[in-house]
């Protein structure tokens, strides 16, 4: 039987127990229950399942690990950190990370005005807030206006220009000046698709004589006592550690400087965010090559060296960890559709009465198949196949012919990789991979796998159930859009096999785990699929409960969130359909009503077995 990797991805999160995967927390309810049970509401497209619980052990992962470190090093600061809310702003995300972080005062990071403001209304009493990325007057004055209602905020600038608005902002009015950061444009840089955020041409930052002149603005304008953190960033989702050691050298040199300069208020360095996740689901390929324990352990023994020999207090230490803290907690679960070799099944075999020889002959070879002859009846079959659509292509035998031996060939391949699965040949490995099978999901891959689409980043993706029998069918994912590129496609390096299910008899339900981070506020309505509908589980010692139900947009909801108006569209179609032909009024008001019925539900294809 195939793990699917959970061993590497899942954290423990998740495990297989009679056939089904389920949660590996208290009650331990099985995703296939959880998703049945939705659907029992006549739900029939894609949708997402979030666990609060898994952030809140995500956060206090982060805690402990660090805290851990700080009492080993005997380190002198503290740890704090806050969540980026680029990597999910939606609602429910953002409810259980500030719920689940209470006991951690763990704060929110804005990178806009909007989410400067959801920050505001969000941030738990006491906890910190952070600023970062390009910021207008309007923006700096947010955050004088959060200094001044209470919150620990603190506005990391990215340019000298920043810097002098806020000098204007404070001499223009009484309200109280929010902490100030600098960030910093290292010299290092980090590693995998986001390096390019750290290095000197990186799109943030001031460098070193900036960092100077900065100083010296905030001397003159009297506001040097403000001056609280030094912040840098190398990069999301970082595979290599070796370029955050690097980083945390160069940052903590510049903090020990900028102490000596008479930055006496600088009491904290923000190392950004990076921590990477596991995405991977096998072996011989890792997302990132070292443990949170190493991570929180070199980030705390460097800074303290650092300090240590520059005869420097030890600052306070800040991440801005969003993927690490969410993307666990969303699962993406989806239907599928269709299997395209579907038309294969011995029940649709026509026969006739007197058939062709080698149709008879394929026929005695996929009865008396067996574990002893099945390679050699396989090598048969693929030899009769050729020759028979030599005779199809000549003329000598017809359509009926051509589609019984398709079907009988088909079967005898499957026997024979049932029977060899424990020890496959070579051969019949590569006659897997050819005859890859494509499953066809409910699903688009732009909206809830932009990442995919976008950067090649790979999700770990799973049946929930039928996982006491052993996958054989090499699979690639077709997803609904009119689009090529909505597939993911087998890759005989980091191969998927899944099941061969009748989709006619039964449902089928595949689960892409790690999507919490990125993937839902990049998701784009491409074919005018939009966000699937959301629920949140909340996992109890004899249950569960599913709450915070969020409806995917109707079709007119969707045409109106991009500038239609939906009441023109309804009444021009009804209009139209009014004025058609119809036998009885009856009928008339039947097709009216059910074209309304369809305009109210989501655009996901609502197909039934």
């Amino acid at each position: 039987m195939n793990n699917f990797g959970l061993n590497i991805w899942s954290n423990k999160n998740f495990i297989i127990e009679d056939g089904e995967i389920k949660l590996n927390y208290k009650s331990m309810p099985s995703l296939l229950e959880i998703v049945s049970k939705i659907r029992a509401d006549d739900l029939k497209g894609p949708l997402i399942l979030r666990f609060p619980h898994l952030i809140k052990r995500q956060i206090k992962t982060l805690y402990n690990y660090f805290e851990k470190a700080i009492e080993e090093n005997n380190y002198k600061g503290s740890f704090n950190a806050v969540f980026p809310l680029k990597v999910n702003q939606f609602p429910a995300a953002v409810e259980a990370i500030t719920s689940q972080g209470a006991k951690y005062n763990y704060g929110l990071e804005a990178g806009s005005k909007a989410e400067l403001i959801l920050a505001m209304s969000k941030t738990l009493d006491g906890a910190n807030i952070t600023v970062n990325g390009f910021k207008d007057e309007e923006m700096l004055t947010l955050g004088f206006i959060a200094a001044q209602s209470g919150h620990n905020i603190t506005v990391t600038i990215e340019g000298l220009n920043e810097l002098e608005t806020i000098i204007e902002v404070a001499a223009q009015c009484s309200l109280k000046v929010p902490n100030i950061g600098i960030r910093v444009r290292l010299h290092s840089a980090g590693s995998g698709i986001w390096a390019k955020s750290g290095g000197m041409d990186a799109k943030f930052g001031l460098t070193s004589t900036e960092i100077i002149e900065a100083v010296n603005l905030l001397k003159d304008a009297g506001l040097i006592q403000q001056l609280k953190m030094i912040h840098f960033h190398i990069g999301s989702q970082m595979a290599d550690i070796a370029p955050l050691k690097k980083a945390l050298r160069e940052a903590g040199n510049i903090y020990a400087e900028l102490k000596k300069m008479g930055a006496e208020s600088l009491s904290s360095i923000n190392i950004g965010g990076g921590l990477a996740v596991e995405y991977d689901q096998h072996e011989q390929s890792h997302a990132r090559n070292y443990s949170i324990d190493e991570f929180s352990s070199s980030v705390v023994f460097l800074l303290g060296e650092i300090m240590n020999a520059k005869n420097v207090a030890h600052p306070d230490i800040f991440t801005e960890s969003g993927r690490f803290i969410v993307a666990s907690h969303a699962v993406l679960i989806t239907p599928v559709l269709e299997l395209f070799t579907q038309d294969y099944q011995e029940k649709l075999l026509n026969f006739k009465e007197t058939n062709p020889p080698l149709i008879g002959e394929l026929i005695e070879l996929n009865r008396l198949l067996n574990n002893a002859n099945c390679i050699e009846y396989l090598h048969d079959a693929l030899d009769h196949m050729e020759s028979l659509f030599t005779l199809f292509d000549l003329g000598y035998i017809d359509l009926q012919d051509r589609s019984n031996a398709e079907i009988l060939v088909h079967n005898i391949i499957k026997k024979a990789l049932y029977l060899k699965s424990a020890n496959p040949t070579n051969e019949l490995e590569q006659l897997q991979i050819k005859l890859q099978e494509r499953y066809l999901i409910n699903a688009s891959i732009f909206q809830s796998l932009p990442d995919y689409w976008g950067l090649g980043q790979h999700f770990p993706v799973m049946p929930i159930h039928h996982l006491n029998t052993t996958p054989l069918r090499a699979a690639s994912l077709w997803d609904i859009t009119c689009d090529s590129d909505g597939e993911i496609g087998f890759n005989p390096e980091k191969p998927l096999y899944l099941h061969d299910v009748n989709i006619d008899e039964e449902d089928y339900f595949l689960a892409f785990f790690n999507v919490g981070a990125y993937q839902e506020t990049l998701g784009m309505d491409h074919n005018l699929f939009t966000h699937p509908n959301e629920y949140t589980i909340a996992i109890t010692d004899t249950g569960y409960s599913i709450t915070n139900a969020v409806e995917s947009k109707t079709i007119l909801d969707i045409l109106e969130s991009i500038g239609y108006d939906k009441n023109e569209i309804l009444n021009q179609l009804k209009s139209k359909l009014a004025n058609a032909d119809f036998i009885t009024e009856k009928e008339k008001n039947d097709t009216l009503a059910q074209l309304e019925r369809f305009l109210h539900q989501n655009g996901y294809l609502r197909t039934t077995n």
